[in-house]
């Protein structure tokens, strides 16, 4: 029944899988305004006996780099769906990586679990591993984007931070595990994580799994969340994670009112509006406000008192009912 129940987010998955990819002008006006710009090229990561070359989209700050974050949109969505987000987050001043994985793949590389996708969630490890990044097939991929950007000369960021929205969330987890376990260098690079309604898999535990470990570390998790329904699959990724890290006072916020997806911000569309729900302006200016606010915390290791319990920020949204804190299950 466990399993039956959860196949039901397939539904308005599907649906959303109708839309268009194309980047809507508004975002793409919203770039030009600070100065982001941005090229789509491909990456090579392996799979089976094969290497893939999923499209990958770039976003370059308007001034020199402080990190690189890598955003993974969701299930059956693709990379152009995370463009308002990821033109937010390079005007912060942070290159953006966002590849367009698979949803269905019968050798199993997949974004979500549907059998055993691990083998494939290693290979997009692999991406990162090593001490700088420098080398491989995510810094060939960059110096292509940088050319087609007018980028040249450039250097792919060191530091790190990984952002998922629904099953890119879980994408994102198990990565910086896996980058835990076998690249610790990697890992030292790695300043935080930023899920945005995390959805877990039908199949499996890689959320569960994966934060296990992620839980005995100091690297910081934070969540934006939509409230319980189907959609989001009854909230199951934040439910993971608040019982991952149950002391927890604060791990993030829920929209009261948001939508799935509210992280695509203008790079959303219909299909999903019509299986999701439609994103409100206040809930998606909240999310990307935060989520560039915490993430640029984590990576230059800082805290920005207004974005988080007791700020004036945080508070204000607390008080306009457009967020509620979420703490781990056991506060």
């Amino acid at each position: 029944m466990r399993v039956l129940s959860r196949l039901r987010i397939l539904v308005p998955a599907i649906a959303v899988a109708l839309s268009a990819l194309a980047v809507p002008a508004s975002a793409r006006a919203d770039a030009a305004a600070t100065g982001v710009t941005s090229a789509s090229t491909d990456v090579d990561v392996s799979c089976a006996a094969f290497t893939y070359h999923p499209d990958a989209d770039w976003y370059f700050p308007s001034g020199a780099a402080k990190g690189l974050i890598w955003l993974q949109h969701g299930f059956v969505r693709s990379g152009a769906n995370m463009a308002d987000l990821a033109n937010h987050y390079a005007a912060a001043g942070y290159v953006v990586f966002a590849p367009t994985l698979p949803s269905a793949d019968i050798f199993g590389c997949t974004l979500q679990n549907i059998g055993n996708n691990k083998p494939f969630l290693n290979n997009v490890a692999t991406l990162f591993s090593g001490a700088d990044g420098s080398a491989g097939a995510l810094a060939a991929s960059y110096a292509r984007a940088a050319a087609k950007a007018g980028r040249t000369g450039t250097s792919l960021p060191t530091k790190l931070l990984f952002s998922g929205h629904s099953a890119g969330g879980e994408a994102v987890e198990y990565v910086a595990e896996r980058l835990r376990v076998t690249s610790p260098a990697a890992f030292a690079r790695l300043k935080g994580l930023v899920l945005l309604d995390p959805v877990t898999s039908v199949i499996g535990k890689n959320s569960a799994d994966s934060l296990a470990g992620l839980s005995a570390t100091s690297l910081p998790v934070r969540v934006i969340a939509s409230p319980p329904y189907l959609c989001n699959s009854d909230a199951s990724g934040t439910t993971v994670l608040r019982n991952a890290y149950p002391a927890a006072p604060f791990l993030g916020v829920e929209l009261t009112t948001g939508s799935h997806v509210d992280s695509e911000g203008a790079s959303s569309d219909g299909a999903a509006s019509l299986a999701c729900g439609t994103s409100q302006a206040k809930n998606i200016t909240a999310l990307q406000t935060l989520a560039v606010g915490w993430a640029s915390d984590a990576l230059s290791g800082t805290t920005t008192a207004t974005y988080y319990p007791g700020g004036s920020y945080y508070q204000s949204l607390i008080t306009a009912g457009t967020t509620e804190t979420l703490a781990g299950s056991g506060s």
